[in-house]
């Protein structure tokens, strides 16, 4: 862009506009949310690795109820016959239910629903007290909506300060 461009009434008009990207979705103190959620994989990593479990990245493998497709779950180990889904997130700042990312709880239960039988299906959270419910949010979860929960899926929630993982179902 050179000076003339500056000129132009429409481009002064674009510059005056100042755009805040204050991303209020975004945890506090993250680079990005995908950065946390890589940081909470390698968590659980390194928690199933002190239970004996190695587990590796994106493991890719067909699921399908009608025909299959290739679908990658965050992690898992195809020799021991095990899938993991991690999700990290946390109530709302007003103590309220995440309504969005719980959607994202059910797509993961749809998936381990979807996949073969016979594997072990590791739903990996991380543990988000609320005072205010007086619940973690995977207890909220495993309360209301056990219809969606397959019976062959294994809720654990991971304490990030301990480091200590506890299975729920």
């Amino acid at each position: 862009m050179d000076d003339e461009d500056h000129a132009d009434p429409r481009y002064a008009a674009f510059a005056a506009l100042e755009i805040k990207m204050d991303k209020p979705f975004q945890r506090k103190g993250a680079k990005s949310n995908t950065q946390v959620g890589k940081d909470f994989e390698k968590s659980a990593m390194e928690f199933f690795s002190t239970q004996g479990l190695s587990l590796h990245e994106n493991v890719s493998i067909n699921i399908g109820i009608n025909g299959t497709r290739p679908h990658s779950f965050d992690l898992g180990n195809l020799a021991r016959k095990v899938l993991v889904e991690c999700k990290s997130h946390t109530w709302t700042e007003g103590g309220n239910v995440p309504s969005a990312k719980m959607t994202t709880w059910d797509q993961a239960m749809y998936f381990f629903y979807a996949a073969p039988k016979g594997y072990r299906k590791i739903f990996f959270v991380l543990k988000d007290y609320s005072a205010k419910r007086q619940e973690t949010l995977a207890e909220y979860y495993i309360r209301t909506k056990p219809h969606l929960i397959p019976t062959d899926i294994e809720i654990w929630e991971f304490d990030e300060n301990k480091k200590r993982g506890i299975k729920l179902k």
